[in-house]
């Protein structure tokens, strides 16, 4: 078999060549030349916000033997208080069991299975129904969750909401860098520690940036409780002054409709994003997909926005996250960094704040590199940090939630090379900020969009 892509899952029916004795042969091209293949933060010469390459087999691999008909794949389509399942053959006969809810017959491939009384899935009651699905000799068993995800007005102001009310989305940045093992962590236990350590802070959202993870990580979301915004993986050039400089002192509008249009490296970010949304899909706690972040590698947003819409029309978009913003995206979407957070909705879009924040703090005996930094904001002390972050967030963000801000997304859960912005140090053995400081911001957040809940309910 063959395969392009760096970021998702590859399958090969290798039943043809099997003989008594077997030796596998992966070969892999990836000198990361020519920027048509999406590449994220890496590159040949890290530093900064630009990290080492990886290089390897960074995801989880297995041999699995079947029937010779068996179920191929899983298609879990939520639409808010049912589900259908598709076992991809129109043609299979069989059954899906469903813990607590009884037998549903399979019929050309397909059941949609509604709940008489649902129970939602949010990352205050992450509950799952545990399912079994079988086909002729194959059996499977596997899980799926019921939530709403809507945009509605609130005393003229849009808001994102779960099932069926205003929720603020309060998250970090998650880069999934690992000091050992680069995109993989020691053990699939780790997905699990940081998952626990950010929710312990009082945060619900995970923004996975430009990265995919193993299944494993989305499984502990499910699970566990955590919202996931997750950002396709950019290619393309990068220019420092048009993608970064000019946008942060202010000039943030551009027509992209003719910004990068190599036609191979385009289709190739259109190939490689269907695959990631084909194989996230069944995740209900993904609930936003990133197209463009900060301009890298963007091109033809309004057009791709539509495209995205054909792919999965059951979740938020954000099209451009932090400038660069055209007209169609659900989600009007801002970076703040090197200056205070003053934001207000124009009454069109939820108001995000999809990046901010990076406050940093050296924490010795646990930095990669001693001689450089990177981040925005030192503090001296740990204390320092804390009162900093806290500040930051109950005199800037706290403000803009009754103004039509919907989420924040700090930066970021955990330190990476040079940066030392994260929450967490890059080996995950110090935690910079505490529950005493976090616990309170994460109420006050919740109690301001409680209020609005409350205005919410009385407009009917």
């Amino acid at each position: 078999g063959r395969h392009l892509g760096g970021y998702e899952a590859m399958c090969f029916d290798i039943t043809p060549f099997l003989r008594d004795d077997n030796e596998i042969v992966i070969r892999v091209t990836d000198d990361l030349r020519g920027n048509v293949m999406p590449y994220g933060k890496q590159t040949l010469k890290r530093g900064g916000m630009w990290y080492t390459p990886v290089s390897g087999i960074w995801q989880t691999v297995w041999l699995e033997a079947v029937p010779e008909r068996y179920i191929r794949s899983l298609d879990i389509e939520n639409r808010g208080t049912s589900v259908t399942v598709d076992v991809g053959d129109p043609d299979a006969v069989g059954r899906v069991a469903v813990s607590g809810l009884g037998e549903f017959p399979l019929k050309e491939g397909k059941v949609t299975i509604t709940p008489e009384n649902p129970r939602l899935w949010s990352p205050e009651d992450p509950y799952l129904y545990e399912m079994t699905v079988e086909v002729g000799e194959d059996k499977v068993g596997s899980y799926f969750a019921l939530r709403t995800l809507e945009i509605k007005e609130v005393g003229g102001i849009p808001r994102l909401c779960l099932n069926g009310k205003p929720y603020f989305f309060h998250g970090l940045l998650d880069q999934g860098y690992w000091c050992d093992g680069l995109f993989t962590p020691a053990e699939p236990e780790c997905y699990t520690d940081d998952i626990l350590a950010m929710k312990k802070l009082g945060f619900n959202t995970l923004r996975k940036h430009i990265k995919v993870e193993m299944e494993e990580f989305y499984y502990q979301c499910d699970k566990l409780g955590m919202i996931v915004w997750q950002d396709m993986v950019n290619n393309s050039d990068y220019n420092f002054i048009r993608d970064t400089a000019l946008p942060t002192v202010g000039i943030q509008k551009m027509d992209d409709r003719n910004l990068h249009k190599d036609e191979l490296s385009r289709e190739m970010f259109k190939k490689c994003a269907e695959a990631v949304v084909n194989q996230l899909k069944n995740h209900p706690s993904v609930c936003l997909w990133t197209i463009f972040n900060e301009a890298w590698g963007q091109f033809d947003s309004d057009n791709v926005y539509e495209w995205f819409r054909q792919l999965d029309d059951t979740r938020f978009i954000d099209t451009t996250s932090g400038w660069f913003r055209r007209e169609k995206s659900h989600v009007d979407s801002r970076h703040v960094y090197f200056r205070k957070v003053k934001l207000k909705g124009d009454g069109k879009k939820p108001l995000i704040l999809s990046e901010f924040g990076g406050k940093t703090y050296k924490a010795e005996g646990h930095v990669f590199n001693p001689d450089k930094s990177y981040g925005y904001g030192g503090c001296e002390t740990l204390e320092q940090l804390n009162e900093a972050v806290s500040k930051l967030y109950l005199d800037e963000v706290l403000p803009c939630i009754e103004k039509g801000l919907c989420a924040s997304i700090y930066t970021q859960v955990s330190d990476v090379e040079d940066e030392i912005n994260g929450v967490v140090t890059y080996d995950r053995k110090l935690c910079k900020l505490t529950t005493g400081t976090m616990i309170p911001v994460a109420e006050a957040l919740r109690a301001a969009m409680e209020k609005e809940v409350a205005n919410f309910r009385k407009l009917g």
